[in-house]
Formats: C-alpha cells, sequence, structure tokens
C-alpha cells in the first residue's frame, strides 16, 4: 500500500530580536554622514543644471521684473527693452553660475534637507521627532513668506530708492549688482521671519520662559525695528517697515506659544509632582492648619443634620 509523500512544514528562520538599545560606531557614524553629504551634493549639482537651463526661461525676467517695471524715465537704456548691464566678458557666466547655484539650492532642497533629517532622526526621541518636523515646516514656511513680501515690496523701495536722485537722473544698473541685490533682500527677510521660532525652541527647551517674554516685550518691538533698519539692503523707512510690522506680530505670537506651553508644563509638573520622590521620603505636603470658619453656623442647619429622637432610638 503505497501512500501519499508526508510534508513536513516548513521551518522559517526567524530573526533575532531587534535591539533597541543598539548603538553605531563612530565609523558608521561617519560612513552614513559621508553617504548622506554625497547624495545631497548630486541633487545640489543636478539643481544647479536645472537652474542655469531655467536662467534664460523665465528665472530672469522673474528676478528683473521689479526694475523692469519702474517708470521709464527712471531707467536709461537706449531702447524700449527693458535689459541689465553687464561690465566684463565673464559676467555673464559666473552671473548665471551664481543664479543657477542659488536656484538649485532652492529646487534642491527637499532631497538635501531629507538627507540631513535621515542621519539625524535614529538619534531623537518620538516627541522630539514630532518637535523636529513641526519646526521644520514651520520654518519652511516662515522663510518662504519673507522671501515672498520681500518680492512684493522691492518695486515700493527701487521706486523710493531711484525717484530720490531726482528727475535729471535716469539709472542704468549693472546685472551683478542689481541681482545681488535682490537675492540679499530675499534672504534678508526669509532669515529674519525665523527669529520668533528661535524663540519658540527656546521656550520649548526650557530656557525661555513666557514671563521673561512678556517682560521684555517693549524691548523685543523695539529691537525689531531697529534690527530691521540695518538688516535691510535698501535702507528705506518703507521697506523697514515691511520687514519690521511683520516680525512684530510674529514675535507676538511667539509670546502667546510660549504662555501656552508653560501653562501645560506647570500642569504637568503638578501631576508629577510626586512620581519621583522614594518610597521612604515624605511627601511635601502642606502641615499647617487650615483656616478656621469664623462665620457662625445656622441654628436650621444643626437641626435638619441631627437626626430626629425616635430615629436614633431605633
Amino acid at each position: 500500500m503505497s501512500g501519499s509523500p508526508v510534508r513536513l512544514p516548513r521551518l522559517r528562520r526567524r530573526r533575532p530580536p531587534r535591539d533597541t538599545e543598539a548603538t553605531m560606531t563612530l565609523v558608521a557614524h561617519l560612513t552614513e554622514l559621508r553617504n548622506r553629504i554625497a547624495k545631497a551634493l548630486l541633487a545640489l549639482g543636478l539643481g544647479t543644471i536645472a537652474g542655469f537651463l531655467w536662467y534664460d526661461h523665465g528665472l530672469l525676467t522673474f528676478l528683473s521684473e521689479p526694475y523692469c517695471s519702474l517708470p521709464a524715465e527712471l531707467r536709461f537704456q537706449g531702447d524700449d527693452n527693458c535689459r541689465l548691464v553687464v561690465l566684463d566678458v565673464f559676467g555673464g557666466v559666473l552671473l548665471r553660475l551664481k543664479i543657477g547655484l542659488i536656484a538649485g539650492a532652492v529646487l534642491s532642497s527637499p532631497f538635501w534637507l531629507w538627507q540631513l533629517w535621515a542621519f539625524i532622526t535614529p538619534g531623537l526621541k518620538r516627541n522630539e521627532k514630532r518637535y523636529a518636523v513641526t519646526f521644520v515646516a514651520a520654518s519652511t514656511s516662515l522663510f518662504a513668506l519673507g522671501a515672498v513680501l520681500a518680492y512684493v515690496t522691492l518695486y515700493k523701495g527701487l521706486e523710493l530708492l531711484l525717484g530720490l536722485a531726482g528727475d535729471e537722473v535716469a539709472f542704468q544698473l549693472t546685472a551683478p549688482d542689481y541681482l545681488g541685490f535682490v537675492i540679499s533682500l530675499l534672504i534678508a527677510f526669509g532669515l529674519s521671519f525665523e527669529l520668533p521660532l528661535i524663540a519658540v525652541a527656546l521656550n520649548l527647551v526650557g530656557v525661555l520662559s513666557h514671563a521673561a517674554l512678556s517682560k521684555s516685550r517693549r524691548w523685543i518691538f523695539f529691537l525689531t525695528i531697529v534690527f530691521a533698519a540695518f538688516v535691510t539692503p535698501t535702507q528705506d523707512p518703507f521697506t523697514m517697515l515691511a520687514m519690521a510690522l511683520p516680525m512684530v506680530v510674529l514675535f507676538e505670537l511667539a509670546i502667546q506659544v510660549a504662555r501656552v506651553v508653560d501653562r501645560r508644563r506647570a500642569k504637568r509638573d503638578a501631576l508629577e509632582h510626586f512620581h519621583g520622590l522614594s518610597d521612604d521620603e515624605a511627601s511635601p505636603l502642606d502641615a499647617g492648619p487650615s483656616a478656621v470658619d469664623t462665620a457662625p453656623t445656622p441654628p436650621g442647619a444643626l437641626l435638619a443634620e441631627d437626626p430626629a429622637p425616635a430615629d436614633r432610638a431605633r
């Protein structure tokens, strides 16, 4: 009698449990850092090539639009076209490389920021990862908001500065000077809008309290206006106020965020006040007597609380 062959159950090889306390050696950290930097530089190079090609297909027009929108009497061109001037042979090539590099850094920023995030993440706790994601998103949004605001106010700033020279003066700006001015203005606005976020970060780590921020509110607003006056490349009051007023609003929001964070921290500390005590350590209770009630008790209240004699006999 021939029976069917018996199939033995397949034994699967179990993976060893993952060691949550596993750490990397210094050589492994350096190797990973090298690989992350290489990938980031590759992304930056590809972004620079894209920016170099984008230069003649809308990027230069976008950057020179505030200048070309000025009244014709402020620009000395010789014809109806709006063109920037280059005064040396290699100036155009170097300018295109510079603009392409900056545009490439912006275009490839999601990738190289991800490489930075992937390198830092293994050393962070769960709540620290949540905070880090929030701060990366907030800092990116604030920088973009500052850059957009700088571009919007650029036309008014140029019109004011060039108009102060008088009606008999016309300007013919060189491309390196003008584009360098525009880029510095965008970066200045973008980085300035990050300062209130730094105040929130210092509050979250416990370095800067809401009480200190609230007490120094007037000084913070005053120093913000002074900072805007020195940082703005145009040095005109319109651009200075365009930077200072949003920063004042952002600092006020940072103070209110610090208020909420400190309240939550105080409630959490109150709940965890006794958790750190040992078994033989006395709790820090208030052993003083409570306040004495000096108001007389109405007689009706005593009769209502005292049971009837018949009920006591039972």
